[in-house]
């Protein structure tokens, strides 16, 4: 106990001294003994690496999981050391939705066979994104997470063993300083009744700050040679992030060039089996036209063919007319074309000579071209 307690005393000490000196060197009273600008350099190099890598490892896992309770829930079980429940992502969960609506609907409708093509799709997608959420895990995120709660933590406490040999080192220099001039003034005005002990006393003091300097300088030089050794350590570090960062990408390369190929071939599949019940498949989708190399129904080029037809002239004929609802606004471009409102239900059909992309609309005693990717086909 006697040894715990004068332990604690002599901690509380030198916590003392060094808040003394901390102050000082805050208000300019005292000497600071200043780092040489190379040291500098790697300090402001390990702090940009350690924010950048912290900024980079957060966002990534934004990325990969948007849900904060997800993650807060795989925090805590990876500090319980326990595994994750394996639960369906959200692609796995909507193409087991689609599955059962079809099975409900009936898997021999038209309705019901393509949501069993998307959801079986969307299943794919789902076990094709987890494979990519554990590479990139593995690959990318668990080296940032080691270099903040591994490498960053040593760095950090050897920075803070530094700064501390550093107080203790000028306060080592303030006090021999102030043993010098007490000895300095006592040589020059001497007390002629206690010169001998006095000067005696003065002399040991500065003897004994010179003793403590010296000790704290050599600590001092080794614990800056031990942090400059880890500072330099960054180098490698950024070297291995980078191999990461290299591994990530190709990660994300695979993943986006599987979900290309499995939604590529859900195209063509809904194409072929939907090109009897819709002439143009997708038509509710205003991108497909384009997305499968096709031209804009906007495009000028693709209505020359329809400009040779005089839409006043054009009846709708006996058969063949099909209600459509109107996905988006539209603004007529000319007066051969009908201007659309969201929502509203129009008569479409086609006439010999037109581009596949346009179909003539009616509404009342309006008619014009309307383009089919604004439309879903209803009946």
């Amino acid at each position: 106990m006697d040894f715990n307690v004068k332990k604690l005393a002599s901690d509380a000490g030198i916590f003392f001294t060094r808040a003394i000196q901390f102050t000082g060197e805050k208000f300019g009273q005292v000497e600071k003994t200043e780092l040489d600008a190379h040291f500098e350099n790697l300090l402001s190099r390990a702090d940009s690496t350690k924010n950048w890598t912290e900024k980079i490892f957060r966002q990534t896992e934004v990325l990969l999981q948007p849900n904060p309770s997800s993650r807060i829930e795989e925090f805590l079980y990876e500090k319980l050391d326990r595994t994750v429940p394996s639960r369906p992502n959200n692609e796995e969960l909507l193409g087991h939705y689609m599955q059962d609506a079809a099975k409900d609907f009936g898997p021999g409708t038209p309705y019901g066979s393509t949501l069993i093509k998307v959801g079986d799709c969307e299943r794919r997608l789902g076990s094709v994104q987890r494979e990519f959420l554990q590479t990139s895990a593995i690959s990318f995120l668990t080296p940032l997470r080691n270099f903040l709660e591994g490498d960053w933590r040593t760095i950090s406490k050897e920075r803070r063993l530094l700064e501390n040999r550093r107080l203790d080192l000028d306060s080592c220099k303030a006090r021999l300083k102030k043993a010098k001039l007490a000895e300095s003034k006592a040589a020059a005005v001497p007390d002629f009744q206690e010169t001998r002990p006095r000067n005696y006393v003065l002399s040991a003091s500065a003897s004994a700050a010179e003793h403590e300097l010296r000790v704290a300088q050599t600590e001092f030089d080794r614990q800056a040679e031990v942090t400059r050794l880890l500072l330099e350590g960054i180098s490698s570090t950024h070297v291995n992030h980078l191999r990461c960062l290299h591994e990530f990408v190709e990660a994300q390369t695979a993943y986006y060039k599987q979900c290309h190929l499995h939604m590529q071939d859900l195209q063509k599949e809904l194409d072929s089996s939907n090109g009897d019940v819709f002439p143009n498949a997708f038509a509710g989708n205003p991108g497909h036209s384009m997305a499968s190399g096709g031209s804009s129904p906007l495009d000028p080029a693709s209505a020359v063919e329809t400009d040779t037809l005089k839409i006043e002239e054009v009846q709708a004929p006996a058969t063949g007319t099909r209600k459509a609802k109107v996905l988006y606004d539209y603004d007529a471009a000319d007066t051969s074309e009908l201007s659309l409102l969201a929502d509203e239900l129009i008569t479409v059909y086609t006439v010999p000579g037109m581009d596949s992309d346009w179909l003539v609309g009616e509404r009342g005693n309006q008619k014009g071209k309307v383009p089919v990717t604004y439309l879903e086909l209803l009946s």
